[in-house]
């Protein structure tokens, strides 16, 4: 059994959807970000940065992964699955992992602070943060002109650059013009474990169609960024 301590966000959700992919029993622990508990001791003794998701694997004893790119390959290097062997094909979905990581994650991350999260709007930092997320989105379509994939099959790249790009209305990117996008998009959508994962540790409904929970969502992730 594994346990995942984590919160209905794009990280959270790159945990839960790999381990509802790969069909691993586990139990989710949600934190609640706008109280900080993140950051309490307990927690902190898992992850000494503070963050979620985490997840502890009790098989065949006790083992604590943090960070959500370590946590998914450790998962699928736990199954065998969604990570090839062979050297260039697991570089090819390394690469594409390390992508997202390093750019789509950052990139909207600072978007929605800006966009959404900062009491003061500043038109400068939020058009940086949207147009270089809509420049990633561009890298990722030309791509997927190419493959059906990222990488040669259905992998946790796939996983962790979806669990952040599905969530470009929050961060207000546009995806119009992007056609190989739009697919990916809507054939991610389609897998019954995607789905269900991002229903962990609770379902949130749609933020962009419901002001009162927007409001909601945003105040408390401005509460987290303050610590």
């Amino acid at each position: 059994m594994i346990d995942l301590y984590t919160a209905p966000t794009p990280n959270g959700h790159k945990a839960s959807v790999t381990l509802e992919e790969l069909e691993l029993p586990y139990e989710a622990h949600a934190i609640d970000l706008s109280k900080n508990v993140q950051k309490e001791e307990w927690f902190l003794a898992m992850n000494p940065n503070g963050r979620i998701p985490v997840i502890v694997d009790h098989e065949p004893s006790d083992f604590t992964v943090f960070e959500t790119g370590a946590i998914m390959v450790y998962l699928a290097e736990k199954t065998g699955r969604l990570l090839p062997t062979d050297a260039k094909g697991r570089s090819l979905v390394m690469q594409w992992l390390m992508f997202q990581m390093g750019g789509i994650g950052p990139m909207m991350g600072q978007a929605n602070v800006f966009f959404r999260y900062f009491p003061e709007k500043l038109p400068a930092a939020i058009d940086r943060y949207q147009n270089e997320s809509r420049r990633l989105f561009e890298v990722l379509d030309r791509r997927l002109g190419e493959s059906e994939w990222l990488a040669r099959d259905f992998s946790i790249a796939d996983i962790a650059n979806w669990c952040w790009v599905r969530t470009y209305r929050w961060s207000g990117v546009p995806v119009e013009g992007l056609p190989n996008l739009r697919r990916w998009l809507d054939a991610m959508k389609e897998r019954p474990a995607c789905r269900r994962g991002c229903e962990v540790p609770f379902k949130v409904g749609s933020l962009v169609k419901d002001d009162d929970a927007a409001k909601k969502f945003a105040e408390n992730a401005r509460k987290s960024l303050q610590t």
